[in-house]
């Protein structure tokens, strides 16, 4: 029974599942995608042609968070989720609203849009106030909230050029998950990307 994952490294979506199935040392084949010539039998793995997709026996899953949430259960230790149900209940929620709370502004301003950019700005301070109350997005512990948000932060860096000295709870943050092995990966195969 062989894990396999679509992946395409520019895919922040797509470093979620990687950061999870290294945390959780789960052995796996890797398919790359290029995403601007994608094949056309992605589509019959995910209709809407876009990874990450993993593949085990039967089961096509698209869907980063679901994947998430899938290797979670799937291969519990380490766990990436809080053992307090209420904490897990958080760490879930702050993955559900991802698109709301930083993904939608993070995109708009890559396209360009008036007045993303100051919006951006109030997701990033809104993250790092939470952050100024607990050490990790989920509460107490490194959890999938964390993965869920982090593969975007040095990609604002790299592709956005933004500072985020200016979000000090975000940027301790950030220095702390980059002593996690996974974390640290993606971080070097963000800064190894062509501009």
């Amino acid at each position: 029974m062989t894990l396999v994952l679509y992946d395409a490294d520019r895919c922040p979506y797509c470093a979620r599942v990687r950061m999870v199935l290294s945390e959780k040392g789960v052995p796996h084949e890797t398919v790359a995608i290029d995403l601007s010539d994608r094949p056309a039998w992605l589509y019959e793995k995910n209709p809407l042609g876009k990874v990450p997709v993993l593949e085990e026996d039967t089961l096509c899953l698209p869907e980063s968070a679901v994947i998430m949430e899938y290797l979670e259960e799937r291969y519990p230790e380490p766990a990436l989720l809080p053992v307090d149900p209420a904490e897990r209940a958080v760490a879930r929620l702050a993955v559900w609203r991802f698109d709301a709370a930083l993904g939608d502004d993070y995109y708009a301003v890559r396209r360009g849009e008036e007045g993303a950019a100051a919006r951006l700005d109030a997701r990033l301070r809104r993250l790092d106030a939470v952050l100024e109350g607990q050490p990790f997005l989920g509460g107490r512990s490194y959890s999938l909230a964390d993965v869920a948000y982090l593969p975007w932060l040095p990609r604002a860096r790299a592709n956005l050029g933004l500072d985020l000295s200016a979000y000090a709870a975000l940027s301790a943050w950030l220095e702390r998950l980059a002593e996690r092995p996974a974390v640290a990966v993606e971080l070097d195969l963000v800064a190894a990307l062509p501009g």
